[in-house]
């Protein structure tokens, strides 16, 4: 609980410094939410700017943003007049979670037992045609594999739509972009971490012991092995949960990532800051719980702490 408690109050200072990089940046963008193709009257300009507070000094607007947010408050979204940011947000968070989360547990399911498989008979085909693909799945973007999924299963054979949300069947090819993309990295990290401990003393004694290969490779050497895959999981994890920018876009979904880009499109300041901590916090969040899961794992890292 000491622990814990450390980690989040380091999280203040590293979302300080979050806001304030990107309140500052975002300001220091040519442009503003309320320019148009066609101009705004300068009168009517400079009352939006005065409501909204964008006339004052840049750092009183700082300072009155961060005291909001001390309140939980995010503030108005620029873009949607009568939408606050916590409402604009609120609302596409559920899509980004849902869609990350399967995304999530599909990489897992591919990734850690082909990465176990692949270490199980190294230098075979067990080993060679998965780690390859895997390659494959670490080069080629999301935006390439993407369109490439539309094009093969839903335009050429028509068994899922191209985009869209709304059911289940709509979750498909977005998911298995992100999963497939985040499965890659996944087993050959696994393969690595598994090939390290399957020389170790305690994985020949069960050998030795006379137990099962397959409890020997998937209890006993996993359970190490698991040690830098669930590190890499917590970013990553971050990443799939808060919204991917590249793949909600292409797929037509309402999540996050999508709200973020229009956000950064439309020059809505509020908005950008508010998805920004959003998806600060969550990577601070989910580090922390990779952290103590490793530690749940491995008990000289929990006495370390």
């Amino acid at each position: 609980m000491r622990y814990v408690f450390k980690r989040l109050i380091e999280m203040v200072p590293v979302m300080l410094i979050v806001v304030t990089a990107t309140f500052f940046l975002a300001h220091a963008v040519p442009g503003g939410p309320f320019d148009k193709e066609r101009p705004l009257p300068a009168e009517v300009k400079a009352r939006l700017e005065e409501y909204y507070g964008l006339d004052r000094p840049i750092y009183v607007q700082w300072w009155n943003y961060v005291s909001r947010l001390a309140q939980g408050d995010l503030g108005p979204s620029l873009k949607y007049p009568g939408w606050t940011v916590n409402e604009v947000i609120g609302s596409r968070i559920p899509v980004s979670i849902s869609l990350g989360l399967v995304a999530l547990l599909l990489a897992i399911l591919i990734g850690v037992p082909v990465g176990v498989l692949a270490a199980v008979r190294p230098n075979s085909w067990l080993d060679r045609v998965p780690m390859g693909f895997s390659l494959i799945g670490i080069c080629v973007p999301s935006f390439v594999l993407g369109p490439l999924f539309a094009l093969v299963f839903s335009l050429g054979l028509g068994w899922v739509p191209p985009c869209g949300w709304g059911s289940a069947i709509h979750f498909i090819l977005p998911a298995c972009t992100l999963g497939l993309i985040t499965a890659a990295p996944l087993a050959r990290l696994t393969r690595g971490s598994m090939m390290e401990v399957r020389s170790l003393d305690y994985v020949r004694t069960a050998y030795a012991k006379g137990v099962p290969p397959l409890r020997v490779w998937f209890v006993h050497a996993l359970r190490n092995a698991l040690l830098p895959v669930i590190t890499y999981l917590g970013p990553a994890a971050a990443a799939l949960v808060s919204g991917s920018f590249v793949v909600e876009s292409l797929f037509d979904v309402p999540g996050l990532g999508r709200l973020f880009v229009s956000a950064i499109i439309n020059r809505d300041v509020t908005l950008i800051l508010g998805t920004t901590i959003i998806y600060a916090v969550a990577l601070l969040v989910l580090n922390l719980l990779a952290d103590l899961t490793n530690a749940a794992l491995n008990p000289r890292i929990a006495r370390a702490r």
